[in-house]
């Protein structure tokens, strides 16, 4: 699995935390926000929601591993895009579910607010138990079959209710597009991942030149 790691500014120190716990899982992680604070350009919660819907729908990566001081700005702002079924996870416990239950592909993580002793090993168990269990299988056993008809009508709700990040990408107001667009690494790693859709990145590029 192609996991990106975004950080935006408030949990830019965090970023080497999020990298560790995730180390070892077998998976490839690519590092696509901010690293450290103080890092130039910096990148907001709404500008990594962006940032991680574009990757996500470009097929760039297979899931996002984003957040920021409570969790609640990263996860507002990546579900205003299409193709996005995001968790808030505080927990291992809530990492377990919603993976079974909603099989989403973005998680938003509270990396300030109560981020205190032992921080680093919560994010590491909460890592072990989000891949450890088949994405939309369902839980408990009785509700396994109506949990995967609900995922999946609640994903044709969101091709329904949302145009496509092309136009999206074309609408968008300047100060929110041009940060992740221009953003150091991100044309080309999505250049460079073999799947991703040209047509997003084109449009990416396009604004840029814009």
């Amino acid at each position: 699995m192609r996991i990106a790691v975004i950080n935006e500014t408030s949990a830019a120190d965090r970023n080497a935390d999020i990298l560790a716990a995730l180390d070892g899982l077998g998976h490839d992680v690519i590092n696509a926000g901010m690293k450290r604070s103080g890092e130039k350009p910096e990148l907001s919660y709404i500008h990594t929601g962006l940032m991680a819907a574009v990757l996500l729908n470009a097929g760039t990566v297979d899931f996002v591993v984003g957040g920021c001081g409570t969790g609640q700005g990263f996860l507002n702002s990546v579900m205003q895009y299409p193709g996005v079924t995001c968790g808030h996870i505080l927990t291992p416990l809530d990492a377990w579910l919603f993976t079974q239950i909603n099989g989403g592909n973005c998680i938003s993580l509270m990396l300030n607010q109560g981020y205190g002793w032992a921080g680093e090993a919560n994010l590491k168990f909460i890592f072990e138990k989000l891949f450890c269990v088949e994405p939309g299988s369902g839980y408990p056993i009785h509700r396994q079959k109506s949990q995967r008809e609900s995922r999946e009508l609640l994903g044709r709700l969101n091709r329904i209710t949302h145009h496509k990040m092309t136009e999206i990408l074309a609408k968008l107001p300047v100060e929110v597009v041009s940060p992740v667009a221009a953003y150091p690494g991100l044309i080309k790693t999505m250049g460079s991942c073999r799947g991703s859709d040209t047509a997003i990145l084109s449009s990416l590029k396009d604004r840029i030149k814009g």
